[in-house]
């Protein structure tokens, strides 16, 4: 072999010598830390949009419930108000239960006064709390102790509703005039209370 030929097999023999393969490895390292922490930041700020849009969802669908509730209590109301109004001399006033509302028992013929009885949207549930009048039922209320999303701004049928701290306490319903209630509970769902004489039956 010639002298050159063996320089330069030996340059190449150096070179292999002083080649670290960890000086490669050290960069792919660094770069897949970075790639790490990128993907939990982003795991991070969609688990945190995921539970912001959960929660205005949830918030959503309770105004959403609040409004049915709303328009449910309307029509149980109405429904109280067109009973006592419908009073034939020497009945009573006031249904004894809900299932009233639905058969009017004072009157041969089938007379109603509300369609169907109700699911209370705050409970999922067809069963309701009772405002009690003398011989009978005046109102309702929903059974959901949570606290209510609207608390201002009603309509001005639901306005004794105003600054209520539980759906319990949404309560309607229809007041004669002169009626004084245990407690004095205030009934929202209807306007202009109608003058007529009470007799409690």
């Amino acid at each position: 072999a010639s002298p050159s030929g063996t320089c330069r097999r030996e340059a190449v023999l150096a070179m292999c010598v002083r080649f670290d393969p960890a000086s490669i490895r050290a960069p792919e390292r660094a770069n897949a830390g970075f790639t790490y922490v990128g993907v939990m930041i982003f795991l991070a700020i969609l688990a945190m949009v995921s539970a912001a849009v959960l929660t205005a969802g949830a918030a959503l669908q309770r105004r959403m419930n609040e409004e049915e509730l709303l328009f449910i209590g309307a029509q149980f109301a109405e429904a109280f108000k067109s009973y006592f109004e419908a009073t034939p001399a020497g009945q009573r006033n006031y249904p004894a239960k809900l299932e009233e509302l639905l058969r009017d028992p004072r009157y041969p013929g089938v007379r109603r006064h509300l369609r169907k009885i109700y699911v209370d949207p705050m409970t999922g549930s067809a069963k309701w709390g009772r405002v009690a009048a003398p011989g009978g039922i005046i109102g309702i209320h929903s059974l959901s102790q949570r606290a209510p999303l609207k608390v201002a701004e009603f309509e001005p049928a639901f306005a004794p509703l105003a600054g209520r701290t539980s759906y319990v306490d949404w309560k309607f319903g229809f007041a004669p005039p002169g009626l004084v209630l245990p407690g004095n509970p205030q009934l929202a769902g209807t306007l202009v209370p109608i003058a007529k004489p009470l007799a409690a039956k």
